[in-house]
């Protein structure tokens, strides 16, 4: 039996009914057809067809372009700490299963395909490392972060802190304010440090997670640096984008020749050069600050230093869809470079972590650049974000990484 509604019902238009029956949990400004009942922004409300039949309820947003963010299609479901627990264990559970000795190092909850719309937190051994998005978690977050916390300590896992990456200006969509620093965590507390040490693939890093991209270190990659690695042995590999030198690094692990890693950021190479010198790796590995844009045509005009692996791990060179052509002729141009840099017979990992730039896009570039290359690709894997970064298929924008090794001939 349903339990009586007290949240405002608002009627959306067919097309929103068929995403949300198709599992789809975002309904748009322009899906709104009548609202009935009063509104709170960041407040629950359920949502029904133009017959009247609920379809779900979710987080109201007035100033997003994605007005409602659906959390359930259970009309039964009540909306207390008890749910949100429930949601949370459910979230680590899967983790511990699908991560297993992994789980130190993971993405706990990973926005809409966890159920908590507009919500990362990374876990970096002893830290959580959280980002915000959407109005009703920043609303209820009081309530989560306690809740996440208590659920990891009663599993036996020792957390110190949560520290909070706001700042980024996407939040300013749904009204709120950038900001960072340190969660209050009843009777614990703050680290003196924004800094700490994580071991992924049996590398030791130094993340700053207060100054760092995103959350401080990308996770998504971890198993297809391992891939990179068990293909580096005698190779001569030049890292492009390396950051804080995690696939140069798995690279060197791997039993590469020589590793250059490279990076237009002086801070990430720094950073880089520490996590090298921390491992004993940096025997076999050199560093350059600049941009690849420029470095790979001056190594096609000067040939004297040769590679036979090049890794292309860009950041994403599109966010939305207006500007997609101009990303396709970004991620053309580096892999057309690397492609004639390559011997034949050499290697090349490439990838994109833009979900705009689709499978079929990237692919289709990869084939106009291997073409104007005059070479040929041979497929050697296909990856995809590591599974703490789960793909739901009704849910496209969750599927973003695409990672492809081959070999040149």
């Amino acid at each position: 039996m349903k339990q009586e509604r007290n949240f405002a019902r608002i009627t959306v238009t067919r097309k929103a009914e068929r995403a949300i029956e198709g599992g789809h949990p975002w309904v748009y400004d322009a899906e709104l057809i009548k609202t009935e009942g009063t509104c709170e922004n960041g407040g629950f409300v359920d949502v029904v067809s133009i017959k009247g039949k609920y379809l779900g309820t979710g987080f109201l947003s007035e100033q997003s372009k994605i007005r409602i963010r659906l959390i359930s299609r259970n009309a039964n479901d009540r909306f207390d700490e008890t749910f949100f627990e429930r949601r949370i264990r459910y979230a680590w559970d899967y983790r511990k299963t699908v991560m297993r000795d992994d789980i130190s190092c993971c993405r706990i909850i990973f926005g809409e395909a966890d159920a908590f719309p507009g919500l990362t937190v990374d876990r970096f051994g002893d830290i959580l490392v959280t980002q915000t998005l959407s109005l009703g978690i920043e609303q209820r977050k009081s309530m989560l972060f306690p809740l996440l916390y208590r659920v990891l300590r009663e599993d036996g896992e020792e957390i110190r802190g949560i520290y909070e990456r706001n700042d980024v200006a996407i939040r300013e969509l749904e009204g709120m304010e950038q900001n960072r620093g340190w969660f209050p965590l009843q009777g614990v507390p703050a680290p003196d440090s924004t800094k700490t040490i994580i071991v992924e693939n049996g590398i030791s890093y130094a993340v700053d997670f207060e100054n760092g991209q995103k959350t401080g270190f990308f996770l998504d990659q971890k198993y297809n640096r391992q891939a990179v690695a068990r293909l580096a042995r005698g190779k001569r590999v030049l890292d492009c984008f390396t950051h804080t030198g995690s696939f140069a690094l798995n690279a060197a692990k791997g039993g590469a020749a020589h590793v250059c890693a490279v990076d237009i950021s002086a801070a990430a190479v720094e950073l880089a050069q520490e996590n090298a010198r921390r491992n004993g790796l940096d025997g076999v590995m050199s560093f350059r600050t600049a941009n690849v844009f420029d470095l790979l045509p001056e190594l096609e005009a000067h040939p004297e230093e040769k590679f036979d692996f090049i890794i292309l791990d860009p950041p994403a060179f599109t966010k939305n869809r207006k500007t997609v052509d101009s990303a396709v002729r970004g991620y053309k141009e580096i892999n057309l470079r690397a492609m004639k840099l390559l011997p034949r017979g050499g290697y090349l990992a490439t990838c994109s972590c833009s979900h705009f730039m689709t499978e079929e896009l990237f692919e289709k570039m990869l084939k106009s650049a291997a073409r104007d290359a005059c070479v040929e690709l041979r497929q050697i894997e296909v990856r995809q974000q590591a599974p703490d970064h789960p793909i739901l298929w009704n849910v496209p924008e969750t599927n973003y990484l695409k990672f492809y090794l081959f070999q040149v001939v």
